[in-house]
């Protein structure tokens, strides 16, 4: 059975099940829609609540234990709050090689916070990523969904400047 207007009870919005009413007929099976309802449910939210699992999990159909595993196994999937500016340095070999790891270091020192940790302001989350997939233009970070390759320090510390004067 399919939802096309959103429960009175659900914690996501109209557009959610707008969204997912929309993409159903390109899935046959609902399961297929999980990674698409997450990526929803997380662009309403900046992250995935328990209460956004579990509604999703009902949307689909499932226990909200699969909704979670699916959650937690993709990095690009938040459980719990981040920053305005989410910055994802990639610290994968070929990125540790051209200096990911003097960049995240210079983060932490320049944020004042660690890996995993949200600047007390709100505008912040560092985190380490495996893979950024962008091997041939490390070191790599993204920021948010857009990448930023061939990165150095000055390059680094001229993004979070700018960064940081935004509202």
């Amino acid at each position: 059975m399919s939802t096309s207007v959103a429960p009175q009870e659900s914690v996501l919005s109209p557009k959610f099940y707008e969204a997912m009413k929309a993409l159903e007929p390109q899935y046959p099976r609902k399961t297929a829609l999980i990674l698409p309802a997450l990526h929803q449910a997380q662009s309403e939210f900046g992250w995935l609540p328990k209460e956004a699992l579990e509604a999703v999990a009902q949307y689909i159909g499932v226990h909200p234990a699969q909704i979670r595993e699916v959650a937690s196994f993709y990095t690009m999937f938040n459980l719990k709050p981040v920053g305005k500016t989410h910055l994802k340095i990639c610290t994968n070999v070929a990125c540790v090689l051209r200096g990911a790891d003097d960049l995240v270091s210079f983060c932490e020192k320049k944020l004042g916070i660690a890996c995993g940790e949200t600047t007390p302001d709100g505008k912040f989350t560092l985190s380490e990523e495996e893979c950024l997939g962008a091997c041939g233009t490390a070191p790599a970070m993204m920021a948010n969904d857009d990448y930023i390759e061939n990165l150095d320090i000055p390059k680094l510390n001229d993004f979070l400047e700018r960064s940081q004067h935004e509202r």
